[in-house]
């Protein structure tokens, strides 16, 4: 009942922060109320999931349309746990960065509030579902709350990233559900019955020729990778990162993209093993290709809300690389890519954020010498900057080491190449910064008070210094509170996240099972898949 909770607690907050509308600070306090009574719930998930216990916990199921087969199931494992509760800390953190966030004229905070609330419940819909069609139904109703947050309330171009956004998501769900539809038919019974039972299918889709695999694989695929997203199928992240607001930009990089991976994980390799193996030369060359092609370009951007997103392009082909990899230790580090790249990709997104709300442009040559202004704002750049290039000591760096030690001994290759992103992001992020926060005071915002656009400002003039700060304040008491639990979870997990792995890695091995290759770290073998059945095909 604790997932039906969880899903039901965000939609009762929406409802209610949205009659709330004509008393904006209420609201808000509402809104924060309920999406910590949800936090407390994802704690309650967590103590009662037993690592060690059954594959599917905390399940519920009643039937939903009986002459389908279609069930109101849910139930977590590991890796659908660690999400949920990604989802819950994330969520009151957005909140909070977005108290005081400026809207477009005629829009409230109650009806942004409101939406945010619903895609909570949406995504955590999408991980607790365990009937297919039920997971494509959140998969699909997940677009609508980032539609309107990004068309109604994001920046000047917003409509046309909104309706890229809804497009691109919208095509690959209709090639999926093509695929769903697939699926219930191959698993159909002499009386023609099928059913979009996730553990059923396991042991009848996932015995099918290899030809009827790689349909249905694709359908799910391409869906996934375009939410993912991974390269080609990318190009609607940076406009909607860069025109979605703060906080609904920090749940688009940092949770709404894992739902693409997670489908990997939960979807394609167990239900379609002997595709998986087949394709995966062809998805980890894109993944390879995603990790350099977005280094690369986050490099040479000058909006930092867009080089925010070509970031994370590059880290989801590390994700898809250690899951395509098809080692126990790559899939485990790529599960806590997941959650650690929504940790430091969030807290970077909401630096960002409060950098442009002190300067009102998102241009990085718009900004220089920052850190004399705004050092406290200054310093928690720099830890959210060393956390995504995955310095030792951070959250990021454990799981990038998992991924590529775990990948290096079946895909050598590979690993090597995509290694050459972590020197990329070491430059990227340490260029961005030192161009926004170090050398001379620059930019309209900062010289504004000196007499020109542009012009830098006298570094001995102390007066003019303090005119400054007056004028660009450091952060708030409030602002500093929602960043810092970001930063105990990237120290703390940099140097213990065994609580999490702990319950990751059985889901993973499970996954690696199902999947039936040898693991080349281990060296165990499930001889349940295609090197030891042998099926070539049809």
């Amino acid at each position: 009942m604790v997932l039906l909770a969880l899903l039901i607690l965000p939609l009762v907050g929406a409802l209610v922060v949205a009659f709330l509308r004509g008393n904006e600070r209420t609201a808000k306090i509402a809104a924060l109320g309920f999406s910590l009574g949800e936090l407390v719930l994802a704690v309650l998930a967590w103590t009662a999931f037993d690592p060690s216990g059954p594959r599917m916990q905390l399940t519920s199921s009643v039937d939903w349309i009986p002459a389908f087969g279609v069930h109101f199931s849910l139930g977590v494992d590991g890796i659908a746990l660690v999400m949920i509760a990604l989802i819950a800390i994330l969520v009151p953190i957005v909140l909070g960065a977005s108290w005081e966030e400026r809207l477009p004229e005629g829009r409230t905070k109650a009806g942004y509030f409101a939406l945010l609330l619903v895609m909570q419940s949406l995504m955590v819909g999408v991980f607790a579902a365990t009937d297919v069609l039920l997971f494509y139904v959140f998969f699909e109703a997940v677009l609508v709350p980032m539609y309107f947050i990004i068309g109604r309330f994001g920046g000047p171009r917003r409509q046309y990233a909104a309706v890229k956004f809804f497009l691109y998501s919208l095509l690959g769900g209709l090639i999926m559900l093509a695929s769903v539809i697939g699926v219930y038919v191959v698993s159909a019974d002499e009386l023609g019955q099928g059913t979009f039972d996730w553990a059923t299918l396991q042991a009848t889709i996932s015995d099918a020729p290899l030809s009827t695999q790689i349909w249905l694989f694709l359908g799910f695929f391409i869906a996934f990778a375009i939410k993912a997203p991974l390269v080609p199928l990318h190009t609607w992240l940076p406009d909607a990162g860069a025109e979605a607001p703060v906080g609904a930009g920090v749940l688009l990089v940092g949770v709404l993209d894992k739902i693409g991976t997670f489908g990997f994980l939960r979807y394609c390799l167990p239900l379609f093993p002997l595709a998986s193996v087949e394709l995966a030369p062809v998805i980890l060359v894109l993944a390879v290709a995603g990790v350099l092609y977005g280094s690369l370009l986050a490099v040479g951007q000058s909006d930092m809300k867009r080089f925010v997103a070509y970031t994370s392009v590059a880290h989801f082909g590390f994700i898809a690389l250690g899951i395509f990899a098809f080692s126990s230790q790559a899939q485990s580090g790529a599960v806590l890519y997941m959650v650690n790249h929504g940790i430091s990709t969030g807290m970077l997104f909401l630096v960002v954020g409060m950098v442009i709300a002190r300067g009102g442009s998102r241009l990085i040559q718009d900004y220089g010498g920052m850190s004399r202004v705004t050092p406290v704002l200054a310093g928690l750049f720099l830890v959210a900057g060393l956390s995504s290039l995955a310095l030792p000591g951070t959250n990021s760096f454990v799981s990038e080491f998992l991924v590529l030690i775990g990948s290096f001994p079946r895909e050598p290759v590979y690993t090597v190449l995509a290694a050459i992103g972590m020197i990329l992001a070491a430059l990227y992020v340490l260029w961005v910064y030192q161009r926004i926060m170090q050398g001379p005071l620059r930019g309209d915002a900062l010289t504004g008070l000196a007499g020109g656009p542009g012009a830098a400002v006298d570094p001995t003039s102390e007066s003019l210094l303090t005119k400054i700060k007056s004028k660009v304040p450091d952060l708030s008491a409030r602002e500093v509170g929602v960043l810092a639990p970001l930063v105990v979870l990237i120290v703390v997990l940099g140097f213990y996240p065994a609580p999490v792995l702990e319950v990751i890695t059985p889901s993973v091995e499970a996954t690696m099972t199902e999947v039936g290759l040898s693991d080349p770290v281990t060296g165990t073998d499930s001889g349940v898949g295609p090197e030891a059945t042998g099926q070539e095909g049809d």
